[in-house]
């Protein structure tokens, strides 16, 4: 619904839940999970077993973690980390994420991003001041770049993001 100017009460969004969607490898589309009111940030642990969620829901503004089965299809969801307490009216909410190779998650949330261990730990917050929306590892892997409401900002880091896997 985020391009719809009501958003989840615009009468022309087409579905009545919002869901994290799955293609399989011979292309069919199925519903992973419709269990998060504003699903929006994906990525996944290096070793592709568990499948982050941002929630962009300022009521929830939380991170969930899914089992990835063998088959491809979820596990139950378990909060991963949550922000309703750093959260501050107009400083943003989950959105985009990424991991670096070591597990480590880099999602942006109430003023800026926050930096997770894999167990959930908050490691630190690259504070913006401003609501935060996405963010990416790129150049040579070390480099975060983060969008700040009017801003791109670059940052090197002494970590290296999950690089694309490869195409089949």
């Amino acid at each position: 619904p985020y391009g719809l100017p009501g958003t989840f009460k615009d009468p022309a969004k087409e579905l009545a839940f919002q869901g994290v969607y799955r293609v399989t490898p011979d292309g069919r589309i199925g519903l992973a999970t419709k269990e998060l009111e504003a699903p929006n940030g994906l990525a996944f642990s290096p070793d592709y077993k568990i499948l982050y969620v941002a929630n962009s829901q300022v009521q929830a503004p939380i991170w969930k973690a899914y089992a990835v089965n063998v088959d491809g299809s979820l596990g139950p969801g378990r909060v991963f980390a949550d922000a309703s307490t750093l959260h501050k009216k107009g400083d943003g909410v989950p959105d985009g994420l990424k991991v670096d190779t070591h597990g480590n998650v880099f999602a942006t949330g109430p003023g800026g991003v926050l930096v997770y261990a894999p167990d959930g730990t908050l490691l630190g917050r690259i504070l913006t001041g401003v609501p935060t929306a996405n963010v990416a590892f790129g150049e040579d892997g070390a480099t975060l770049f983060v969008t700040a409401n009017h801003r791109v900002l670059r940052l090197r880091t002494g970590t290296r993001g999950m690089p694309l896997p490869a195409a089949r």
